[in-house]
């Protein structure tokens, strides 16, 4: 599992798994996130086109907690920066973007070049 998260920025190798995982509070308590939905997008910022999206995996919605899982498949597009966000729907229909958390910024998901390609 190769990546990480900083600030408005994740960064994956190109081509590898990668699993981020989120809890979700509100006043230092966590959010039930039973029947909520987390979709993330990622999109070529030059021609807004989608490369792919992403659903939540549930990890323990009761305590907020949910994870994204990147495959290889998803990860293995063009070397460079993509526009990103992360939403949550909860099941009320309130929507809120968990990333970028700074609302002036835009997130940027960037694939890293990688050297071994295959067994």
């Amino acid at each position: 599992m190769s990546g990480r998260v900083i600030n408005n920025l994740i960064e994956i190798r190109q081509g590898d798994s990668f699993a981020m995982d989120f809890q979700i509070k509100n006043k230092c308590q966590p959010v039930d996130l039973t029947g909520a939905v987390m979709l993330m997008q990622v999109r070529n910022p030059e021609t807004n086109a989608l490369m792919f999206s992403l659903n939540g995996t549930p990890v323990d919605v009761k305590n907020g907690k949910m994870a994204l899982l990147f495959t290889p498949s998803q990860t293995n597009i063009p070397v460079g920066d993509y526009i990103t966000d992360i939403q949550v729907t909860t099941a009320d229909g309130n929507v809120n973007t968990i990333f970028p958390a700074d609302v002036n910024k835009i997130g940027t998901f960037r694939i890293t070049e990688q050297v071994t390609t295959g067994a």
